[in-house]
């Protein structure tokens, strides 16, 4: 049996087409398609930092906190297994061993060559998980 996806109407199918869609949405106050359309564009390209940042914004102003807790988690968890596969790339020796040089010379590495900084946006999805779930935190003592 072959099953069919029906795609509706003027759905887009590549990202581009999608952050313009996403875009007209949010234009016309229309924020249930909005994010619909930036769910898709992370779907089609997880590494877009932007259609994230959107999401995080539509979810803030309509106050869906928890929804933009678990967008803040998806996003982490993304972004944080891309760079570790980074880091586990094979790579030249000589070219790892002068870059590692690098970083430890200039304070953005500890002796053993481990990063002391984290990378965006990461750091900033985690100070902004930090405040969402403050507000979590004061809703439910509200209720």
């Amino acid at each position: 049996m072959k099953v069919v996806h029906v795609n509706k109407v003027n759905d887009p199918v590549n990202f581009s087409e999608c952050l313009v869609k996403a875009k007209e949405f949010e234009i016309n106050n229309n924020v249930g398609e909005a994010i619909r359309m930036y769910h898709k564009c992370v779907r089609l390209t997880p590494a877009s930092e932007f259609a994230y940042n959107r999401l995080l914004i539509l979810y803030r102003k309509s106050k869906q906190y928890k929804k933009e807790l678990a967008v803040i988690k998806q996003g982490i968890r993304f972004f944080d297994s891309l760079f570790t596969k980074q880091k586990k790339l094979k790579r030249n020796n000589t070219i790892t061993r002068l870059s590692n040089a690098l970083m430890k010379s200039t304070g953005l590495a500890d002796k053993k060559g481990k990063l002391l900084f984290e990378q965006q946006p990461i750091l900033k999805w985690k100070q902004r998980a930090l405040l969402v779930e403050k507000r979590l935190e004061k809703e439910s003592q509200k209720n």
